[in-house]
């Protein structure tokens, strides 16, 4: 897909709600340089990651053409060492980013352990952490029961610490497969003051019948949870499959059940590059948003809303 063409040829400026960078030699990456199975990745063979990714190689995959400008960019905690997880915040706080590069940081927490408390203080003591993201323990297949074990959304010394976000005035950026999702909406309805980003539009990984219609009923129950945002993020599938008919219902459907007010574009740069360019996923989610006022909310309103991003922290659109 030519990027551009689904909105028309018409210029697009956005905030990215869902990136990651990484320079492997300032920090430990376990999934990117431990001895492995490439394919024990999600998605399948990462070798294709195992570099630095950096300022300029984001600008290179977001700048092919002139169509789009960057305003603004959320940073993922990139699953570096659990123990250089402030180190890493530390890091994107150096002076010299490019403007509106990590405009706001989703950084991690260790929930459920004896040192959380301390971490969570010194993470949401950096400028521009907004979000903290731990990934709750999850089962690897729907049918699987892991609601006993330490780290589980079920898990009460884990939910005490995602209970403290609001009180440093952080979100939670959730990150579940989609058997997990009716799970994750029981903890949203239960902590209603903490504000939520689903990422990833909830990875609906089964394309059959059966697998979207659990999908559908875990995006309903959390869509029913007004503190609950949605990703419009990675539609890539294992082995580096991407299904272009299949990811156009997703993203129609999501926006159907959150609506446009609740939904934000996110790249998540570089991984689904295993699966397609940037532009055919932005491509993806702008057939999805005929209507211009529609597309600018989703694009780029609802992100800088979300992680309070001012427009003095964005780069400047080109003139002209």
């Amino acid at each position: 897909m030519t990027r551009g063409l689904a909105c028309g040829g018409a210029p697009l400026a956005i905030v990215d709600a869902h990136h990651h960078l990484w320079r492997l030699d300032r920090g430990h990456y376990p999934w990117l340089q431990d001895a492995c199975e490439p394919a024990a990745f999600f998605l399948g063979d990462n070798r294709a990651l195992r570099h630095d990714y950096l300022p300029a190689q984001y600008r290179q995959d977001t700048h092919e053409d002139g169509h789009v400008t960057v305003l603004a960019t959320v940073h993922v905690e990139a699953e570096r060492d659990r123990s250089e997880a402030v180190a890493e915040t530390a890091w994107l706080h150096e002076p010299g980013w490019p403007q509106g590069m990590a405009a706001a940081v989703v950084a991690y927490a260790p929930f459920g352990t004896s040192g959380c408390a301390a971490v969570l203080a010194r993470q949401a003591s950096f400028a521009r952490v907004r979000g903290i993201r731990c990934k709750p323990l999850t089962a690897s297949k729907p049918g699987e029961a892991v609601a006993a074990k330490a780290g589980s959304m079920q898990d009460q010394a884990w939910l005490d610490d995602l209970a403290r976000l609001p009180r440093h005035g952080l979100s939670w950026d959730l990150r579940v497969p989609f058997w997990h999702l009716a799970e994750a909406a029981q903890v949203a309805a239960a902590l209603p003051e903490l504000r939520i980003a689903l990422n990833h539009t909830g990875l609906p990984l089964d394309r059959s019948d059966a697998g979207l219609a659990h999908w559908r009923r875990g995006m309903e129950a959390l869509a029913a949870c007004p503190n609950v945002m949605v990703k419009l993020s990675e539609f890539g599938l294992p082995g580096g499959r991407w299904d272009a008919a299949g990811n156009r219902r997703i993203v129609r459907e999501t926006l159907a059940i959150f609506g446009h007010e609740r939904a934000m574009f996110g790249s998540n740069l570089p991984v689904a590059s295993l699966s397609a360019s940037f532009g055919t996923v932005l491509g993806t989610v702008c057939e999805a948003l005929p209507d211009p006022a529609a597309r600018i909310r989703v694009l780029a309103e609802n992100a800088a809303r979300f992680y309070r991003i001012a427009r003095a922290d964005m780069a400047q659109p080109p003139v002209g």
